[in-house]
């Protein structure tokens, strides 16, 4: 009898220890997704991707709805390997526990010292030229830089030494970036003429594979989709709920994306979005709202990209002290796993991160400055080449399947090739840039080395 009552006492503590870590409803699940995803990219991308479809909405549309393939059954198969971990860490986790450790280490020097970098300086660096549009300062390049790179050293100080502070700043700029994209889209749409606008996409527009390269830039605005299958151990009943919360978050972005992108472009003119660049948003808020008002839409964009940079940071600065955490995968791995007592942060991981920044700004403002990637970024390097890795991930979810793990056909083959396909697709557009193969030197470079780093601490 008492050896009875220990049992149901342990089981109890076990059930309350779940239900405690267990605390994001399906509602901030959903929430998670779209404010990770929705940042600066549809407001300053849009001109891009008229740029590539040489003036076509019609195939800007569709580009974003092939686009969303990748995301929605990437995010389903994601979470097959989610459900099966409660390690930290991301893809580094669930390359570690599924393919190998060294297949573990390539992923995590990929996302430190290339994705993460390299999204986030781009992101800080919008902050630069929203905040020029506000003021109409005519800044220069190099002050726009500037401005992104002191919110970057910002936001790595408060999110050390204030960490409540960067969540609290996350929820509200979650839901402050939603209004102007459902204003503006919903008010250029009623007063533009979208119907035309759809209507007028030329034969050659369509013949030519050039409008592939929208893929690149609508892939940016997508991106980030991924962060959020590392809180799948996070959410309540996480099996039922994340293929929910990944279906309906990513369908929720197609919807807003669509809107925006129809509404701005037809209001606008696609001419003048190209010609204005990244200040169509200011004026087409001019024209609909008023000055007052189209100043308080730009203010709601400002503080939706530095919302986007906060959630990047917050992830990044944890990504160093993630991977020091496993055996012979980075250099300095005893300081970097080091976390502060007081602070309960790695303080030592979240420098590193810092400096890495600082390094791709300087990049970043070099290829801008001598127009190295035309209508491009460095970003895109990150994102086209991420996709890729994916596929491997994709690939082991097949493997569950076909050792009877995953019993859902659905689950198990069909999310997977659509994800792969889905992928297949942003690469292809990635393809299509004449910059493409420096691309992958430099990703596979950085792989290269990761593998002899491993090879020779773990030998």
């Amino acid at each position: 009898m008492r050896h009875d009552r220990i049992v149901k006492h342990n089981v109890k503590e076990d059930l309350m220890k779940k239900n405690k870590h267990e605390k994001y409803s399906l509602l901030t699940a959903i929430t998670m997704i779209v404010g990770t995803c929705i940042g600066s990219g549809i407001f300053f991308k849009s001109d891009n991707i008229l740029i590539a479809t040489q003036g076509s909405i019609l195939l800007g549309v569709l580009l974003f709805g092939l686009a969303a393939i990748a995301i929605i059954f990437g995010s389903l198969t994601m979470s097959e390997l989610a459900a099966r971990t409660n390690e930290p860490g991301g893809l580094i986790a669930y390359a570690q526990e599924f393919v190998n450790n060294q297949t573990a280490c390539g992923f995590g020097w990929f996302l430190i010292f290339i994705y993460f970098p390299t999204i986030v300086v781009v992101v800080a660096w919008v902050i630069g030229i929203y905040i020029d549009i506000l003021f109409h300062l005519q800044a220069t390049l190099e002050f726009q830089v500037l401005i992104g790179f002191g919110f970057i050293i910002i936001c790595f100080l408060y999110n050390v030494f204030l960490p409540r502070f960067g969540a609290i700043f996350q929820d509200i700029s979650t839901f402050v970036k939603m209004l102007p994209l459902f204003l503006l889209g919903i008010l250029g749409i009623v007063y533009g003429d979208p119907i035309q606008g759809l209507a007028e996409t030329s034969q050659s527009a369509i013949l030519s594979t050039g409008w592939l390269m929208a893929l690149g830039p609508i892939a940016y605005s997508y991106d980030g989709w991924i962060v959020a299958t590392s809180l799948s151990h996070e959410v309540k009943n996480a099996k039922q709920t994340m293929p929910k919360a990944l279906t309906i978050a990513p369908l929720l972005i197609l919807t807003i994306y669509t809107l925006y992108f129809v509404g701005i472009s037809s209001y606008v003119g696609v001419d003048q979005v190209i010609a204005l660049g990244d200040a169509h948003v200011s004026v087409a808020a001019s024209q609909l709202l008023g000055g007052t008002f189209a100043k308080l839409i730009v203010v709601f964009v400002i503080v939706s990209v530095m919302g986007t940079v906060n959630g990047l940071i917050t992830g990044f600065m944890r990504m160093p002290y993630s991977l020091a955490m496993r055996k012979g995968m980075i250099p300095f791995s005893k300081q970097l796993k080091k976390v502060h007592s007081q602070l309960d942060i790695p303080v030592s991981s979240a420098l590193f991160a810092f400096l890495i920044c600082a390094f791709w700004m300087i990049v970043h403002y070099i290829c801008t400055k001598f127009s190295i990637i035309p209508n491009s970024d460095i970003s895109e390097i990150a994102i086209s080449i991420a996709y890729m890795l994916y596929i491997v991930l994709y690939y082991q979810v097949y493997c569950l399947y076909k050792q009877k793990q995953i019993k859902s056909l659905f689950k198990g083959v069909i999310c997977p090739v659509f994800a792969t396909i889905g992928s297949l697709i942003i690469l292809s557009g990635g393809l299509q840039s004449h910059y493409f193969i420096y691309y992958i030197m430099i990703c596979g470079g950085i792989y290269g080395i990761s593998q002899i780093y491993y090879y020779l601490h773990t030998k």
